[in-house]
């Protein structure tokens, strides 16, 4: 089940840890327009849980894709963005 924010918004996972929040967002590789998406999607969801990094995994079943791990800067947030 996903979790909901204060205005219903559906997010992937929010994980509750030794009291700590990290907000997750889980994607499908669609391209880059479809990734940037979801990048400012995470940014909104951090947004409504007062974080200032997140975490977001991307499955690219394209053979022309780069995978790896990197660390981005959007609106003052941090995004560790997986591409796997």
């Amino acid at each position: 089940m996903e979790a909901r924010t204060r205005d219903m918004r559906r997010t992937d996972i929010i994980i509750d840890y030794r009291g700590e929040q990290y907000v997750c967002e889980m994607k499908i590789w669609r391209g880059n327009e479809y990734n940037s998406r979801g990048e400012r999607q995470l940014v909104g969801y951090l947004d409504d849980y007062h974080l200032t990094k997140g975490y977001m995994v991307s499955f690219n079943f394209s053979k022309n894709k780069k995978t790896g791990v990197q660390k981005l800067l959007m609106d003052g947030r941090t995004i560790v963005e997986a591409v796997v």
